[in-house]
């Protein structure tokens, strides 16, 4: 499957290094410099040449590269993993969930023991897309509060309130019990623990958070902790918001 974003456009090369895992951009850029990289059979030394991966054949020392396979995948985030790709404090990792030769990294983050919907992919392109905050895709959680959510705070947090130094809102709010202690939440917010502050600035403390829907992704018939391949029409369905 290719990447998200079509790979017919010209990139510059020492993007198209990294993304076939030679290098970092950094060191692609010495790569280049060092006259190592040919491009159609002649050497390159500059770095704001553009290629298309497509068409032009890329060589590093004496290694053809060929631009990695794009891979996407959803995982049902369990307790007790840290979203990120490593940790120096040896804690557990979503990436360990996630059986693949490639190196894939989040989209985004969730919190050490919140648990749900989590992208995981080696697309840049596709994560950019999903997290930039002007195309506006939409986050639903379910949440579990320490007490009651009032009206007048269900009012506050829709009209939207100053969290983090900037104003937020939730998009809807729906109670899924009786004392209204268990809600579920809809925002096109995707700074960090922003749910959580978003509560917790109004008096309340967030006991446990799910993230049932991301997009159009959603973790149904998905264990805690196990993971399935994101399909093509799955992909399609992000692009065709853009088309």
């Amino acid at each position: 499957m290719k990447s998200i974003k079509q790979k017919t456009a010209p990139v510059r090369l020492n993007k198209f290094i990294s993304e076939c895992g030679i290098a970092s951009r950094r060191k692609a850029d010495m790569l280049i410099l060092e006259g190592r990289v040919k491009v159609n059979g002649k050497v390159v030394r500059d770095l704001g040449v553009k290629i298309n991966p497509l068409r032009d054949g890329v060589i590093v020392d004496d290694l053809h590269l060929k631009q990695e396979q794009k891979v996407y995948y959803l995982l049902n985030k369990p307790k007790g993993f840290i979203t990120s790709t490593s940790d120096e404090k040896k804690r557990k990792t979503v990436i360990e969930l996630v059986k693949t030769n490639k190196k894939i990294f989040p989209v985004g983050r969730l919190d050490y023991n919140t648990t749900g919907v989590l992208l995981l992919t080696n697309d840049g392109d596709f994560a950019n897309l999903l997290l930039h905050p002007s195309n506006r895709f939409e986050r639903e959680y379910n949440v579990l509060l320490d007490k009651p959510l009032s009206k007048v705070d269900k009012e506050k947090l829709l009209r939207g309130i100053v969290v983090q130094k900037r104003h937020g809102s939730f998009k809807n709010i729906t109670p899924l019990n009786k004392t209204q202690t268990r809600v579920k939440v809809t925002t096109e917010e995707g700074r960090n623990h922003f749910v959580k502050n978003m509560f917790k600035t109004l008096g309340y403390t967030v006991k446990r958070l799910e993230r049932t829907r991301f997009a159009n992704f959603t973790v149904k018939n998905i264990p805690v902790g196990c993971y399935r391949k994101i399909n093509k029409s799955e992909l399609n369905k992000i692009l065709n918001k853009f088309n």
